[in-house]
């Protein structure tokens, strides 16, 4: 394999499938044996997951939540999210943890980086839940956040498009895929592929980042091992 430690990005919408809320057996199952077979590879895997199909704080904000609640609302759907995720690695044998970035035990234990890396070492996929524990952090902060401290090889940022485009290819039919893209492209370009402080935090300390299709099954494995899939974005 190419990558020897991920990070993995996974959205919550994606967890839902097609019906945009609550969660598909069927993704979870994909997503659980995709991840799996990784692992199996010896590759060290953490992940990070949103929360949108249970709440997004954004939106809880314009139905007249105060934001850092409807956020802090937010964070406890990604530990459901990431519970979703260890249980159903768990039924196929596989061995996860899910780590908070709040403190919330028996749920999950408390984040440090000392203890993620402790777990990674010893074969354990690692989920961490929580956001970054803080509000007007979105879980892609987290992520690059999370990826950085663990020393990744690659934030990979699982959606539901198979890369980078010009334009969005579902409007304007003739968008061209980019199958590498540098951080100052990005910008110049103002392509939206994760917030600007996510974005940052990945360029400032050379963390590249890899847009793919997590739906097909089996790409993450072609990520992984370093095949031509998707968009990679680097200094």
């Amino acid at each position: 394999m190419k990558y020897k430690r991920i990070l993995l990005k996974l959205s919550g919408e994606s967890l839902a499938g097609g019906s945009g809320q609550g969660f598909s057996e069927a993704v979870l199952s994909s997503y659980a044996r995709q991840i799996k077979e990784v692992a199996s590879r010896g590759v060290q895997i953490s992940i990070v997951i949103g929360g949108g199909n249970i709440f997004r704080g954004l939106t809880g904000e314009g139905r007249g939540y105060d934001r850092v609640k409807g956020d802090q609302m937010g964070m406890l759907a990604t530990v459901i999210n990431s519970l979703a995720l260890q249980s159903a690695l768990e039924a196929i044998g596989a061995r996860a943890v899910v780590l908070t970035a709040v403190r919330m035990e028996p749920i999950g234990e408390f984040y440090s980086k000392a203890r993620a890396l402790e777990y990674l070492e010893k074969g354990y996929v690692v989920i961490i839940g929580g956001g970054t524990s803080n509000p007007y952090f979105t879980t892609d902060s987290a992520s690059a956040l999370r990826g950085i401290e663990t020393q990744a090889d690659i934030l990979l940022k699982g959606t539901r498009v198979d890369g980078i485009y010009t334009a969005d290819p579902e409007k304007d039919p003739s968008a061209m895929k980019f199958d590498t893209i540098t951080f100052d492209q990005v910008y110049a370009r103002g392509l939206k592929i994760m917030d600007l402080t996510a974005f940052t935090l990945c360029r400032e300390n050379g963390l590249p980042i890899l847009v793919f299709d997590m739906d097909t099954e089996g790409n993450l494995e072609k990520a992984v091992a370093g095949q031509v899939i998707g968009t990679i974005v680097e200094n």
